[in-house]
């Protein structure tokens, strides 16, 4: 990381914050939280919204998290990948349909997925996904597409999930922040 490591010895933060963060962590800091405490604002938004987004949204999981995969491969977010990708599998998603991705996005990113493995569906997620993080405007076909399969609420789910992790890989990638060993 680019910067230190935060601690408390090194700037105090409110132990509520601490233990929030570490609750919805399951015990321990994660070197993004090590950055957000910086700032205690920062971190104490960051918390609450991304457990809004991360837990609280009753839009299909997986997909969610293949549009999250999706955002942290093309944007070289490694941390965010390597957080994400077990939870894609967790919630149902195969390692045929994340190499699928990483083949995807490594050929073609503004193309439609070909790969057998990716249900219609899937590969409508990614496309989102990808015109999201690389070109902001999204397609009226893609868009119109969205709307066959999605309802308003699960539209605006699905997108703030795609949005919200292309804060964060921004954020991880300018700070240089890096998986945990």
């Amino acid at each position: 990381m680019r910067l230190p490591d935060w601690t408390p010895e090194r700037k105090a933060q409110p132990q509520d914050l601490v233990d929030a963060i570490l609750a919805r962590r399951g015990g321990a800091l994660l070197n993004l939280d090590k950055a957000l405490l910086w700032s205690e604002p920062l971190a104490r938004g960051w918390n609450t919204y991304l457990k809004a987004v991360r837990t609280e949204l009753p839009t299909s999981r997986k997909l969610r998290e293949l549009g999250i995969c999706t955002v942290a491969l093309l944007t070289g977010a490694h941390y965010e990948y390597h957080h994400h990708a077990p939870d894609f599998l967790a919630a149902g998603g195969t390692q045929a349909q994340l190499d699928a991705l990483n083949t995807f996005v490594q050929t073609n990113p503004r193309g439609i997925p070909a790969d057998p493995s990716l249900g219609e569906v899937d590969k409508l997620v990614i496309r989102y996904a990808a015109q999201m993080t690389l070109d902001v405007k999204v397609s009226d076909e893609v868009f119109d597409a969205l709307r066959g399969h999605f309802n308003e609420t699960q539209i605006v789910e699905l997108t703030s999930a795609i949005a919200t992790y292309n804060m964060v890989a921004r954020f991880l990638v300018a700070l240089g922040i890096t998986p945990e060993h």
